[in-house]
């Protein structure tokens, strides 16, 4: 899931304030955002009240069922099409993804509330971890399923690097080096470590990425 933390208010302000804004709706999003405490119905209430207390009017909010959906999040502005037609700007409690969903379906300015942090693994409530890159050539069948683009403080691929002390990271130092528990894992498995990781192909994480599911099945686009 897609991790995020509160934008810091100021700014939030300041952009309304740079187009004069004094009627805000807000929309929010009822997957990550609402997950990770920053989107939800909570988070959107107390933005409401935050606009309010600084004179502004909220002319209405909605919480997306998944706000990066372009067909869901089309369907739920056009169901509050008069409340967001009286606003004269959009605060987005979600990822970027549904902040450039939300501004492709509507033509008024939109504004993020939220930072998009990292991918995260949900270690358990309210805890989260970035495990994954998304860099598009996967290891993780060499390295017993830990990624050591991510989880490595310095990114290398084969390690220990030389300021692992004792089993230790020397960045981050209360937790175990990303390659010792590589070749833990391996070993436990009865695997072992097989030939050299090749340097990272970047071009294989080319932006704007796409995928369209639609065309390698032969229908239309």
């Amino acid at each position: 899931m897609i991790i995020t933390q509160s934008r810091d208010w100021e700014r939030i302000e300041a952009d309304l304030d740079e187009i004069g804004a004094s009627r805000v709706f807000i929309m929010g999003c009822g997957q990550c955002a609402t997950v990770a405490s920053t989107g939800g119905e909570k988070e959107v209430l107390e933005a409401k009240a935050k606009l309010e207390a600084s004179g502004r009017t909220v002319t209405g909010w909605t919480i997306g069922e998944v706000t990066c959906h372009s067909g869901g999040t089309g369907l739920d502005t056009r169901k509050r099409s008069g409340d967001i037609e009286a606003a004269e700007a959009v605060l987005v409690l979600a990822c970027g993804a549904g902040v450039q969903t939300v501004a492709d379906a509507i033509a008024k300015p939109v504004f993020p509330g939220l930072e998009s942090v990292f991918l995260g693994n949900v270690v358990r409530h309210g805890v989260f971890e970035e495990r994954c890159q998304m860099c598009g050539e996967c290891v993780l069948d060499k390295t017993a399923g830990i990624c050591p683009v991510t989880t490595c403080p310095k990114g290398l691929l084969n390690g220990p690097c030389g300021g692992m002390w004792d089993g230790k990271c020397e960045v981050v130092v209360d937790r175990e080096c990303t390659h010792v528990l590589i070749q833990r894992r391996l070993v436990e498995q009865g695997r072992h470590a097989q030939e050299v990781l090749s340097p990272k192909d970047y071009s294989k994480k080319l932006k704007p990425g796409s995928v369209n599911l639609r065309e390698k099945k032969g229908g239309s686009r």
